[in-house]
């Protein structure tokens, strides 16, 4: 069992332009894309990752 990465968000904002290339510029509710910008904008947000 492989250990969890912390999703960055430079690494979200790769996924979800990728996504939207392909879909016209728009991003579905709920896709991957979605979901990993609020994976890390958690992360930004928590105060238990040191900046």
């Amino acid at each position: 069992m492989s250990k969890a990465k912390i999703m960055s968000p430079k690494a979200a904002a790769r996924i979800q332009s990728a996504g939207a290339a392909k879909t016209g510029g728009q991003t579905a509710k709920g896709s991957f894309a979605a979901r990993a910008q609020s994976a890390a904008a958690k992360v930004a947000n928590s105060s238990s990752v040191k900046k």
